[in-house]
């Protein structure tokens, strides 16, 4: 290891020891989130945000242009079965059966539906971490890698990560996974980056149709805010009581 890599893993070594010692629990996690995530001190106030999506599943049509943008944005690696974000296709059936199918994500496109005759009806689902404000993937790493941003955000800090994959097993939406270059665990992170300058997210942003929105949780001027008060919001997986923060409206009971 360099002299640069030893004296930048012991300044914020120091400095998250005084935070400790000065009880602000706030001002370690700005601290944890600017040593991951390359922000400036005194640039972004995490405290100051609760972050949430919203995916209208009446609105996807499955273009996939918010998983293309999402592997451009966060340097996802282009391999199949590495995404932050993906989408799956649900085809419903007048037997009670239901087809899943998510082509490389969806970036491959959608295929022909077999025996149409039997659909009852399909549609898309966005999926992507659903920044749970009690996640469990931060619960089981064992070295403290993965952390909840003071905004709500889950993160993970490579510096710290020893590829366990605990979290990966942890997560019941199959939102991580290995990265196979840095053998860390990688995961969306509401293109963080992005978010400190006052951006929304790469997905956010390239919808063409709107599906997904962005904001603040409470407060009730942002998109977000609205997007819950006129829609019938329902969460993946509520019974695991993981209090999940991506926000679906018009979501099918079938979806798992």
């Amino acid at each position: 290891m360099s002299d640069q890599g030893i004296d930048r893993r012991a300044f914020v070594g120091d400095l998250v020891a005084a935070c400790l010692a000065a009880g602000g629990p706030v001002l370690l996690g700005m601290v944890r989130v600017a040593a991951a995530q390359g922000v400036g001190a005194g640039a972004y106030d995490p405290s100051a945000h609760d972050y949430g999506i919203g995916i209208d599943i009446a609105k996807c049509i499955g273009c996939a242009r918010c998983v293309a943008a999402c592997k451009a944005e966060n340097d996802v690696p282009m391999e199949p079965h590495y995404f932050n974000t993906w989408i799956e296709r649900y085809v419903l059936r007048t037997d009670g059966t239901v087809d899943v199918d998510s082509p490389n994500g969806g970036l491959d496109g959608f295929g022909p539906i077999e025996s149409e005759g039997d659909v009852l009806r399909t549609f898309f689902v966005p999926k992507l971490c659903n920044h749970c404000a009690n996640p469990p993937c931060v619960q089981v790493c064992p070295v403290g890698a993965t952390f909840q941003s003071p905004d709500g955000v889950v993160l993970v800090d490579d510096s710290y990560c020893i590829g366990c994959r605990y979290c990966i097993q942890a997560c019941p939406y199959g939102a991580r996974y290995l990265h196979p270059e840095k053998h860390v665990a990688a995961k969306c992170t509401f293109c963080y980056h992005r978010l400190v300058k006052g951006l929304v997210p790469a997905c956010v942003e390239v919808c063409p149709t709107g599906a997904r929105v962005f904001g603040e949780v409470e407060k009730r001027a942002t998109p977000l805010a609205r997007f819950m008060r006129f829609n019938d919001i329902q969460v993946l997986k509520p019974n695991l009581n993981t209090k999940p923060k991506a926000y679906y409206a018009n979501l099918d009971g079938e979806v798992r």
